[in-house]
């Protein structure tokens, strides 16, 4: 029988600037004795991982309605019954193409934060059964956008279709990440969390897939099929979310002690204890004190960990993903075909596939922080280049510019994109971890909907009419995020959350997060028969 003295570990001095290399070893030895193998830990949390790649089912979701709604606005027929002519070339008025893209996140910014409240209130899993419940009502409403003689009619019918639909998938991709990040463990934390960036990718792959079978098929048949499309995905989201068990941590909040200990043997193999981590739960996040809604996250030492989450989940967007998604339309308006800009689409979203999977070992091999930077260094550049391409006209400005979109596609998706999603969930504490991550849902949908509303008017003809010089903007805004990342996201990577209570606690500066260890007080491994 073996029998393990818990042990009792003190938060190291923050102003102490070194330790002796007998402490240093006892660290180590610590956390070895904490941290068991990879092998040993997906062994035991096989069936965890199981769950989390079933409902990257919601995450399916979330890519593939972003493709669908946002590329039917490039297909010809759709151009003809919602746009209109403007020297003898078919658009879509900035004015719709700006209210259509901002639509989405509006109505996601009332998603994540009910995706939040929501979930706490009745459950992770009932929250993803009224979301995905809601998508399918969005695919309803934008099938039947084009019923209406009046074409301003047509295009607000499509409008509130794109409320709805951002309201749903934002609560489904809220929920589902706060779910992951309860129930995984620390070590498989961030490259599973990386699913959310390969699962969006292969809903757009297949969405553009799609959208460009569609292309030309006669009549608004080819749209309508577009949306037809969505209905299967909002089908398997709700098929997992009533398969899975419900989040332990939820059911710990709640005092549902039974329910927690029944969800967690779900979870767990017949290895695991799942008594032990119930217990843990209980002891180590206070999780059943009454908290005070979304106030709490702005309270105290809360308020740093929510501002770091707001500020990662603020970065997609200025390096670019919003202009990324809105490829194939901004290629058709520098000059390029139609089926070519939607084969670049296809290319440029199979590229960052690619590097999502690749993404499973950058996480895993190198701190959130670096990967951040070293990616958002190589976009600034590559945004850089568009930019100066762009103060020339010709056929060799539309391919560069078509490659670099490629390019920065890949290195967003081995680094940055995935790398947020780590930090956004290992941020907040397990207590104000839905809210939390509510909030800064709320941030990456407002963020959308400026980048949404703004960028129409910066590279449309009858605007600004920027075209490949858009890529100054995203220079600037990739070295902003550079800038503010360094300075204020710390590295978190193979934490405890116990750890990463205790470090914010001790208000410790970002850059010193990677080089804390804890003092050792006691240490007592037993074994007897």
């Amino acid at each position: 029988m073996m029998e393990l003295k818990t042990a009792q570990v003190h938060s190291a001095d923050a102003n102490t600037t070194s330790n002796s290399d007998h402490a240093h070893s006892s660290t180590e030895d610590v956390r070895c004795i904490r941290q068991p193998a990879l092998w040993v830990v997906i062994q035991e949390s096989y069936k965890i991982l199981g769950y989390c790649l079933a409902l990257t089912a919601g995450i399916l979701l979330y890519g593939y309605d972003m493709v669908i709604v946002n590329n039917v606005s490039s297909m010809p027929q759709f151009q003809r019954d919602y746009g209109r002519k403007l020297k003898g070339q078919l658009i879509i008025p900035s004015v719709w193409l700006s209210l259509w893209s901002v639509a989405g996140p509006i109505g996601g910014l009332f998603g994540a934060i009910a995706g939040g409240f929501v979930g706490d209130r009745v459950g992770r899993r009932l929250s993803l059964v009224i979301a995905s419940l809601l998508s399918a009502i969005a695919v309803a409403i934008l099938y039947v956008s084009n019923l209406p003689t009046g074409i301003d009619e047509r295009r607000a019918v499509f409008l509130v279709g794109k409320l709805v639909q951002g309201f749903a998938v934002y609560m489904v991709v809220c929920t589902t990440e706060t779910y992951m990040s309860e129930v995984l463990p620390t070590m498989l934390r961030g490259p599973t969390l990386a699913l959310f960036p390969i699962f969006t990718l292969v809903g757009q792959l297949v969405g553009s897939a799609v959208v460009r079978n569609a292309l030309h098929t006669p009549g608004p048949r080819g749209y309508l099929n577009c949306f037809l499309s969505q209905w299967p995905f909002s089908a398997l989201a709700l098929v997992v979310s009533v398969a899975i068990p419900e989040s332990p941590t939820y059911l710990v909040r709640k005092s549902r002690l039974d329910a927690a200990l029944t969800s967690q043997q779900r979870l767990d193999s017949v290895k695991a204890d799942s008594l032990a981590k119930i217990h843990h739960l209980r002891a180590s996040a206070h999780l059943e004190k009454q908290d005070t809604g979304y106030r709490e996250c702005f309270v105290g030492v809360n308020r740093r960990r929510t501002f770091i989450v707001l500020l990662v989940n603020m970065i997609p967007n200025q390096l670019g993903i919003t202009f990324l998604a809105k490829g194939s339309y901004f290629l058709q308006i520098i000059g390029m075909g139609a089926n070519a800009s939607l084969m670049m689409l296809q290319v440029s979203i199979g590229l960052g596939l690619a590097a999502n999977v690749l993404s499973f070992w950058t996480l895993s091999r190198f701190g959130r922080v670096t990967l951040i930077t070293a990616s958002l260094s190589i976009i600034a550049a590559l945004w850089l280049g568009m930019g100066i391409a762009g103060c020339f006209r010709g056929e060799v400005t539309i391919w560069y510019s078509a490659v670099t979109l490629c390019l920065i596609t890949f290195f967003c998706g081995a680094g940055a994109w995935p790398a947020t999603y780590a930090v956004g969930a290992e941020t907040s504490s397990l207590r104000l971890r839905a809210k939390t991550q509510g909030l800064g849902w709320f941030t990456n949908c407002l963020s959308t909907g400026v980048a949404g509303l703004v960028l129409p008017y910066m590279f449309n003809p009858d605007q600004l009419d920027l075209g490949s010089k858009t890529g100054f903007m995203f220079f600037a805004s990739s070295f902003v995020a550079l800038v503010t990342t360094w300075f204020f996201v710390p590295e978190m990577r193979n934490r405890t959350p116990n750890e990463i209570d205790r470090m914010f606690e001790s208000h410790l500066p970002a850059r010193k997060f990677k080089k804390w260890f804890p003092e050792v007080a006691e240490v007592t491994v037993t074994l007897g028969a």
